[in-house]
């Protein structure tokens, strides 16, 4: 049976649609049972029906809709207890309905197994006999493997929107993940690189510096692109933001991506070769990163790497005709890609791969453009010059759309416009609540940092910097002066204002290219602060980088991750103030009136062990940051990037909102201050538990700033304490935000987490 089933699936992953898959099921399944009868139905939810959408045995016409309605017959049934039936006499049982018009009268035999994906019954997959009988225990388990195979199959067919016949269930739309919120109406363009690293043939040469040579002047033809790009979206994308090419340009320099492309051809390979093995081996180890966000910069690595290789094949400079409301679509959208498209064309992005943590998402955001990520097995022809809406909100994106459904989005369309220039008005204001409660709005940073204030409008320093990405784009691990740099450049830009610098957070789930690190469990393993005490010489000298650069500035904070006990805490202040000292008298050595101030040192809570002893610690650091990503990971025990388990991981979870409102509590009752930076702070809702529980510092991403503010200054601290209450009494995230959508579309601020205004 298991090779009869091995040939079942790969014929039907070669099927060219869903109903020739699930045809080449019902034929090839009859088969192997030898049964009479064998019959797909699918669910159709919003019908509240079973529709059967291929069968081989029956009298199922090509334009006949059959269908079961939710509640009738053991289909039904086998749904409803998601479990097998098999029943050797099925006229005889209660819940046995005739279908007459497909002449089922003459089967009694039945076995029936419910089709489910992600716990949702998508179908169910029967099998019928003539004859009386019992399937057997083989039989039985055959057809729930093959139904369990058929699930992934229905639900990538769903998701892709590529279901066809006219009775088929399914609306022809799909579902990604929400990037960038607004709605996008416009024609689809389909974005391809000029050179791809998958299409280099390695090759070898006997003229390393010959190639040298070549690499160095596409890298400098690079440069000119990439500040050409920039130069291009300057006008109206923050000049945060705008620090995305700088960190492009830091990845072309020789102690980043140039050494090791070099190294590589002073080993024999031709200069494409050179970039395409350097450039895969960067993007191997950041998409093995936790770090969401980190991982995410595997994309620029790869959109840098083809960007050089364009130049290196003489393929750069085409010149594209953009239709003129433009919905940029690509397997990767990437920043520089974006860019490419004229500001007055560009309506909205789809990006097949990727998520809201990648630089073109983050550039969409201060763009205002509406985007989408993750449309799982979608293919890009499918896509190519069809009308779409792309709803930001909701992750959906209409093909060919009605009329109907297109005049429904454009006065959603013009809503947004009107809320926006609202939001606008009033970013230069301080945070607070409409009762005249005061709340800090901070930003998360990474790698460089150059604020517009006028662009950013008020905000109250930084409230997490990730010190990462200098360590991880290196072929040997930075030095103190190169460190020394790049914080001083952070702390000069927000100079007067606090900038929370955490120390490095690398270990066995973010390797470094130059110091590897393997694990069976990078999750629960060698990362963040464990790493770096084992390693006092690489925490002393990011220290010291940080106590240098913040000489005559004064507004350094010192973060340390990954804390899980008090002997972490203390050997880590033991290593800071010799550092400190270290510093001091190098300092006082060229001039005795020198100052230095001692930074102040906190702890971020998110290994949940922490909870239990934050009264000890609150005694020996000067505050808390509450990391609400890692914390709502290991309190659910979800890898948030694994696919099959992400729907666990919720940062509306009970177990969570109460574990925050635990740690607000207890940091109010030792007077110890607490902000959070996880991704919960710049959601609308999330900010409002917040600031409920008693959190006055929130910090988030820039492009959640504005409408942060906007819905804090709108909401009084009864309404909040109000929602709280009710929240805190929920048993689950659905009905966490139903009850944060429905207070938020009473306060008149529903056009925050939906389409319209």
């Amino acid at each position: 049976m298991l090779t009869v089933l091995q040939r079942i699936v790969e014929a039907v992953n070669q099927a060219p649609d869903l109903d020739a898959a699930l045809r080449m099921i019902v034929q090839k399944a009859r088969a192997a049972l030898g049964s009479d009868v064998c019959s797909v139905y699918l669910a159709d939810h919003e019908q509240q029906q079973f529709v059967m959408m291929a069968t081989e045995g029956l009298q199922l016409d090509e334009n006949e809709r059959v269908t079961l309605n939710f509640g009738e017959g053991l289909i039904s049934l086998a749904a409803q207890r998601e479990e097998p039936l098999n029943i050797a006499n099925a006229n005889e049982h209660p819940n046995f309905k005739l279908v007459e018009s497909v002449g089922e009268e003459a089967y009694r035999a039945m076995l029936v197994a419910p089709i489910i994906h992600q716990r949702k019954v998508l179908g169910v997959l029967a099998a019928q006999q003539k004859k009386a009988r019992a399937f057997s225990g083989e039989e039985e388990a055959f057809i729930v493997t093959l139904a369990a195979q058929l699930a992934t199959v229905i639900a990538h067919a769903e998701a892709r929107g590529l279901v066809s016949g006219h009775y088929s269930p399914w609306l022809r739309n799909l579902n990604g993940l929400p990037g960038a919120p607004g709605v996008a109406i416009g024609q689809a363009f389909i974005g391809r690189p000029a050179a791809t690293l998958s299409s280099v043939v390695p090759r070898r040469t006997e003229y390393p510096w010959r190639e040298i040579h070549k690499f160095r002047k596409a890298v400098m033809q690079t440069r000119m692109e990439l500040r050409a790009l920039a130069d291009q979206v300057a006008d109206y994308v923050a000049e945060d933001t705008l620090a995305i090419f700088d960190v492009y340009q830091s990845m072309l320099d020789a102690a980043s991506l140039g050494d090791a492309v070099e190294a590589k051809i002073k080993d024999g390979w031709m200069a494409q070769t050179a970039v395409k093995m350097a450039v895969e081996g960067f993007v191997a180890k950041f998409e093995d990163l936790d770090d969401s966000y980190l991982r995410e910069r595997a994309v620029d690595i790869r959109d840098l790497g083809q960007r050089v290789l364009s130049f290196l094949q003489e393929k750069n400079g085409l010149q594209h005709n953009f239709p003129d409301t433009c919905i940029l679509i690509a397997e990767e959208v990437t920043a520089s890609m974006l860019a490419g498209v004229p500001r007055k064309k560009l309506q909205g992005l789809v990006s097949l791969q990727g998520s809201a943590n990648s630089h073109a998402a983050i550039m969409a955001r201060s763009m205002g453009i509406p985007a989408v990520f993750g449309l799982s097995d979608v293919p890009l022809s499918y896509l190519h010059d069809q009308h779409l809406i792309v709803d930001g909100y909701s992750g959906e994106i209409f093909v060919n759309p009605p009329a109907q459904l297109i005049q429904e989005y454009e006065v959603l369309r013009a809503e947004e416009y009107e809320l926006a220039e609202m939001v606008a008005e009033h970013r230069d204001a301080e945070a607070c609540t409409l009762d005249g409660v005061p709340v800090s709005l901070q930003i998360n940073a990474g790698m460089n940092v150059e604020h517009d204030q006028e662009r950013l409008g008020h905000y109250e320093g930084i409230g997490l910097y990730r010190t990462e990405i200098p360590f991880m784009m290196r072929e040997r691990f930075p030095t103190e002066s190169e460190q020394y740099e790049l914080y001083l450049s952070v702390l000069k830009s927000t100079a007067g204002l606090p900038v929370v610098m955490r120390t490095l957070d690398v270990g066995g789930d973010k390797p470094l290219p130059y110091f590897p690190i393997h694990e069976d469990n990078p999750f629960l393993g060698w990362r963040g602060i464990r790493m770096t005490l084992d390693h006092p010489e690489i925490f002393l000298v990011q220290v010291r980088a940080m106590l240098r650069a913040n000489i005559g500035i004064d507004n350094l904070q010192i973060l340390l991750p990954m804390i899980t006990s008090l002997d972490e805490v203390d050997e880590s202040a033991r290593l800071i103030n010799q550092a400190y000292f270290e510093v001091r008298n190098e300092l006082l050595q060229k001039d005795r009136n020198a100052h230095i101030s001692r930074p102040k040192i906190g702890v971020m809570i998110e290994v949940p062990a922490l909870l239990y002893q934050l009264d000890a610690v609150a005694k020996r650091v000067d505050f808390f940051s509450v990391g609400t990503n890692d914390l709502t990971q290991y309190l659910l025990a979800v890898d948030r990037n694994n696919s099959r388990v992400a729907g666990i991981y919720d940062n509306f979870h009970p177990a969570v909102l109460h574990a925050l409102q635990f740690i607000m509590q207890r940091c109010a009752a030792l007077q110890k201050p607490v902000s959070v930076c996880g991704e919960m702070a710049g959601d609308p809702g999330g900010a409002l538990l917040l600031v409920a529980m008693g959190y006055r510092k929130l910090s988030m991403t820039t492009h959640n700033l504005d409408k942060t503010r906007w819905i804090l200054r709108h909401v009084d601290s009864k309404t909040m304490h109000i929602l709280l209450s009710q929240v805190m009494q929920a048993t689950h995230p659905d009905q966490v935000r139903r009850l944060i959508r429905i207070k938020l579309e009473s306060l008149g601020l529903g056009g925050f987490v939906r389409a319209g205004k």
